[in-house]
């Protein structure tokens, strides 16, 4: 009985630690910045930026997170139609010019 529990002890222990680890998968990253998004629409007087993360190897999603007048930084809903189109707008506004890009490159 005494060599048993040994054993018993090990066995519980790797069926323990094998299903508390997270899956490591092409779906599984910790990587991100938003655990939570919102739809919920910000009015723009209260925002005072907006960062767009596309998609890479550290994120499948797309992240866009807008930081408020009052400090608190939410993750906006990439999906939501507003989103979109204020995303839309910041991307059009921030084009590179040709040539800014030329002097960047060189």
């Amino acid at each position: 009985m005494n060599k048993l529990l040994p054993l018993l002890l090990c066995l519980a222990s790797a069926v323990l630690l094998i299903h508390g680890i997270p899956p490591i998968g092409r779906d599984y990253n910790a990587h991100c910045r938003c655990a939570e998004v919102e739809s919920r629409m910000v009015p723009p007087n209260r925002l005072k930026s907006l960062k767009i993360f596309p998609r890479d190897a550290h994120c499948h999603n797309t992240e866009v997170i807008a930081g408020l007048t009052n400090g608190e930084r939410i993750c906006l809903n990439p999906q939501s139609a507003w989103v979109r189109k204020l995303v839309k707008f910041v991307l059009t506004q921030q084009q590179i010019q040709p040539e800014t890009l030329q002097n960047i490159s060189e």
